[in-house]
């Protein structure tokens, strides 16, 4: 049971941006011992609410008030000397440090005269501090070394280590296994009942109605409402997100499959997944499933030229290909969209334009060098077809919405003009309104006569978009499934399957990263 008084009051907040108005006079309101869910579409405000409590973003108007008190927030200081501490969907570790060097940034322990950091306490510190949360990881272990969950982890447990009063939770789970899920919630709900209050960004419903006490929903930077989240239903909260009734959260339409264009023979790599065998077919759609630690990235990494160290064979349209980087993958029609946009996928200081040509700028080429004439004319064309936000192709990428950003990287691979695109977790982060467009844009490509390669963690989402469902299992492939006859049942079951055989062997889990 939540608290009944007012740790939190955002007021009337208001915020422009050239040709956005990105809030408009939105309020909020979170109790001591809550947690209080933020939800909404990519663009309704919720990030850049959160970026105003975080003194990232100056408000134009509007009142902050903290225990009965109007504070006026600039910076990020600000926001943790009030006892805020933020947990970010996109990760802001320092990859060449180690986890008790990120989590104790700017906390070091220190001894002696000179006031030298004592490693060794850093290190107890750090392990006692993961063995309280159930995270089993090496403090001394690099940041670059961790899977993107286990960092995660990092993330989570560094923003606790601050011991703060209210904790802003990002998308946390999106890229958590659903035991680590269940660790994060038992986590949430010790805070609450130490009257830690929380504010939960996320778009998944099933995590909303079974952690959140209550929901706030913001659509187009307007304050929509807030509910009682027991008192509530899911059909509600949607109607309120997009403003109408949405019947059908995925969408598959069954499209004429063509003859196979990709064939992959006996793919292995070093461990990490063997003896890889299917074939996708032109305007068809395989998913592919399977347990972090899988080998499920790495695969498509390895068919986009990222895993270079890769035998067996590749055939595109019947020919034998030699991909051996990005470059030649592009030329041999594969296109790769990866999990971590962030760091793998943006130009975030570039234009939306630029950044939608950066992969085909051969197309735009002409006597005199490139023709912008050429790269206004089909960006425009691809910002209509997938219906991107911006109030300009000029506009800076960092400045769109994630699900905006999302759909220009789709706009980039599709302006390669591939035979085959794969995605790696393309709807995470992402509201619902925009995952049924991505889902439509995909099948639109599939009746263009594309192949699709979709990684998804989202297990029903993969049973409602793709044709077939590839599972895999510790870097095997553990079944290859027609998506009409299969049940739940049948992949989770392939999902454990050589899991369970390594576990019975005796070999060490976490070997394999992703």
């Amino acid at each position: 049971m939540s608290g009944n008084s007012l740790i939190l009051k955002m007021e009337n907040i208001t915020k422009s941006f050239p040709g956005v108005k990105a809030l408009k006079g939105v309020n909020f309101e979170l109790r001591k011992g809550e947690v209080h869910a933020l939800v909404g579409e990519n663009g309704a405000g919720k990030t850049t609410l959160m970026n105003v409590l975080n003194g990232l973003v100056q408000k134009d108007s509007g009142k902050i008030i903290i225990d009965g008190r109007e504070t006026n927030i600039i910076t990020p200081s600000q926001t943790r000397e009030a006892g805020i501490s933020f947990i970010h969907q996109e990760l802001e570790l320092i990859p060449e440090l180690t986890v008790k060097e990120n989590m104790l940034l700017g906390q070091e322990t220190r001894k002696g005269l000179f006031r030298l950091i004592d490693w060794k306490a850093m290190e107890s510190k750090t392990r006692d501090f993961l063995k309280k949360l159930d995270i089993h990881l090496d403090p001394n272990e690099k940041i670059l070394n961790l899977s993107i969950a286990q960092q995660q982890l990092v993330e989570i447990a560094k923003a606790l280590y601050q011991n703060a009063r209210i904790i802003v939770m990002d998308e946390p789970t999106s890229s958590l296994t659903d035991e680590d899920v269940k660790k994060l919630f038992k986590i949430i709900r010790d805070l609450k009942n130490q009257g830690c209050a929380i504010i939960y960004v996320s778009h998944v419903m099933d995590e909303i109605f079974e952690i959140s006490d209550r929901i706030t929903v913001l659509r187009d930077g307007m304050y929509i409402g807030t509910e009682v989240t027991k008192d509530t239903t899911r059909d509600k909260i949607f109607s309120m997100i997009v403003g109408k009734d949405i019947k059908r959260r995925y969408i598959r339409e069954e499209v004429k499959k063509g003859n196979v264009i990709l064939k992959v023979v006996g793919l292995t790599y070093n461990g990490i997944f063997q003896d890889i065998n299917f074939e996708l077919r032109a305007g068809e759609l395989i998913g592919i499933a399977g347990l972090m630690g899988a080998g499920r990235t790495e695969l498509l990494e390895a068919l986009f030229g990222i895993i270079k160290e890769v035998t067996g064979e590749i055939y595109v349209n019947g020919k034998k290909v030699h991909i051996k980087s990005p470059e030649s993958a592009i030329k041999n029609g594969l296109y790769y969209i990866s999990e971590n946009r962030r760091d793998k996928g943006l130009f975030p200081t570039l234009s939306v334009a630029d950044n939608i040509v950066v992969s085909s700028m051969d197309q735009h080429r002409g006597l005199f060098g490139i023709k912008k004439s050429s790269i206004i004319e089909s960006s425009e064309k691809l910002i209509n077809q997938l219906n991107i936000k911006t109030p300009s192709l000029k506009q800076v990428l960092a400045n769109l919405s994630g699900g905006n950003q999302q759909k220009v990287i789709l706009a980039r691979g599709i302006k390669t003009e591939p035979k085959i695109i794969m995605l790696n977790e393309p709807t995470r982060g992402i509201d619902v309104g925009t995952k049924v467009e991505i889902y439509k844009l995909l099948n639109r490509l599939k009746a263009r006569g594309l192949g699709i390669l979709m990684i998804s963690s989202e297990l029903p989402e993969v049973m409602e978009i793709s044709d077939k469902i590839l599972v895999m299992s510790a870097g095997k492939i553990s079944g290859i499934f027609d998506n009409i006859s299969v049940t739940k049942e049948q992949i989770l079951s392939a999902m454990f399957k050589y899991v369970e055989k390594k576990a019975a062997n005796g070999e060490r889990n976490g070997i394999i990263k992703r």
